[in-house]
């Protein structure tokens, strides 16, 4: 089974410094059939004036990833962790126990792009922790890299929950797979570009839920960057 889930169906706050569009329901969107899928709970697409942010702000028992597609961003923690995402680099806080933090672009002129992901965690009280990677998604182009698991296999970031989540890059024509195990689901996100999977044309924002499928096949109509959850 295959769901679509339009960009323009999602929620969408302008704050003027900030410009975000909402998959499920966060914040003052709210929509009871849109709470998440499987474990995933958030997916928002943030875009962040030059020199503004979040403010110190607090997460609790949450698997908080932060993927940037343009730009760059500035993180500082209750854990004393501190650094700057750039494309090419993911994120994954453990919010656990409780953990304070901020989001800042520091470019004076140029605007930062991001898809922010919370995955609801396995357990509750977990142990905050931080921790960053860059990954080759950009510079291998046409098949997908494993960005983050429950193991952290294949030098991927650890989320304490049973998802897989993989990124791929694509140009105009290409055609990728992937195959999922019995009992496993999906969703697919497509951060930017326009892909075809199963007669379904899904552009910049679009997602879908895929279920008791266990292969899906996609090919690229234009340059595109996704991200696809495999989950329990």
């Amino acid at each position: 089974m295959l769901t679509l889930r339009k960009s323009t169906d999602r929620g969408h706050a302008n704050h003027g410094w900030l410009d975000t569009y909402h998959t499920f329901s966060f914040a003052h969107y709210y929509n009871p059939d849109q709470m998440g899928f499987r474990a995933l709970r958030v997916i928002n697409e943030d875009r962040v004036s030059p020199s503004r942010g979040f403010g110190t702000h607090g997460h609790r028992d949450m698997e908080i990833i932060t993927y940037v597609l343009d730009g760059a961003l500035e993180h500082q923690d209750s854990l004393g962790s501190g650094a700057i995402i750039h494309r090419g680099e993911v994120q994954r806080i453990t919010a656990g126990t409780g953990i304070q933090h901020s989001e800042f672009n520091p470019s004076p002129q140029e605007p930062v792009h991001l898809l922010q992901i919370w995955l609801l965690p396995q357990a509750s009280g977990l142990t905050p922790s931080y921790e960053q990677k860059a990954f080759n998604v950009l510079t291998h182009p046409g098949q997908f890299h494993l960005i983050a698991s429950p193991d952290g296999r294949a030098n991927s970031l650890t989320v304490h929950q049973d998802v897989a989540l993989s990124a791929a890059v694509l140009q105009p024509g290409d055609q990728l797979s992937y195959r999922f195990t019995p009992q496993r689901h999906g969703w697919l996100q497509v951060a930017q570009g326009e892909v075809e999977l199963a007669d379904n044309t899904l552009t910049a924002g679009d997602g879908m839920a895929i279920s008791d499928r266990p292969e899906i096949f996609l090919k690229a109509h234009k340059a595109s960057e996704l991200l696809l959850f495999d989950l329990v």
